[in-house]
């Protein structure tokens, strides 16, 4: 897999990430199912090790049921 450099915002929306689905006490499993993405993809945005487009914040948002500028605020 190729790597891009880390940047903070990457690290606020792993963050924002695993806080939603922590507080919904959803599993990386459930949250694929929702967003309609794969799980080791989703375990990768986590990790902050995989960047995110646009076009799949926006289903993780709609996964969470949240819009999408909540997973790039910094908390």
């Amino acid at each position: 897999m190729k790597t891009t450099p880390r940047s903070p915002l990457r690290d606020i929306v792993a963050r924002n990430m695993r806080r939603l689905r922590a507080e919904r006490g959803w599993s990386q499993e459930y949250l694929a199912h929702e967003c309609g993405l794969n799980r080791t993809y989703l375990s990768a945005v986590e990790r902050s090790e995989q960047n995110i487009s646009i076009d799949n914040l926006y289903r993780v948002a709609q996964g969470f049921g949240v819009e999408s500028w909540r997973l790039l605020k910094a908390e």
